[in-house]
């Protein structure tokens, strides 16, 4: 059966300018990435991550490049390298990064300048 667009919908496959597209291609090479932060899911796994991040990370086999990239809490760095928005959320969470302080990073911004733009200024 022949696939319908609709009129509303991206062709399948497009990509929308300056934007991550978690596919399958992100979700293999991200694997270790979104392993590890799902493990971040279990309270004895955050207190690990917490004591001793290193360690942590070596248990999940992360690149030189991904440590960087999870010691500077760079998480568009971590969307560009497959991480998943949902699992990365998991490390926000874990180092005090919400998901505004998450996108505020994302866009180069403060935490005030990134709530300026939310309806909700006392959102976290």
């Amino acid at each position: 059966m022949p696939m319908t667009i609709h009129p509303d919908q991206l062709t399948p496959g497009v990509r929308i300018q300056g934007s991550e597209v978690f596919d399958l291609a992100s979700s293999w090479r991200g694997y270790r990435i979104n392993k590890m932060c799902n493990a971040l899911s279990q309270a004895a796994n955050r207190e690990a991550f917490k004591q001793d991040e290193e360690a942590f990370m070596a248990a999940f086999d992360l690149s030189d490049d991904e440590k960087q990239l999870v010691r500077q809490r760079d998480f568009s760095g971590l969307l560009a390298a497959g991480g998943n928005i949902y699992f990365l959320l998991k490390l926000g969470a874990v180092t005090g990064n919400g998901l505004y302080k998450m996108g505020a990073k994302m866009r180069g911004e403060s935490y005030e300048q990134f709530l300026a733009t939310r309806n909700d200024q006392g959102a976290t």
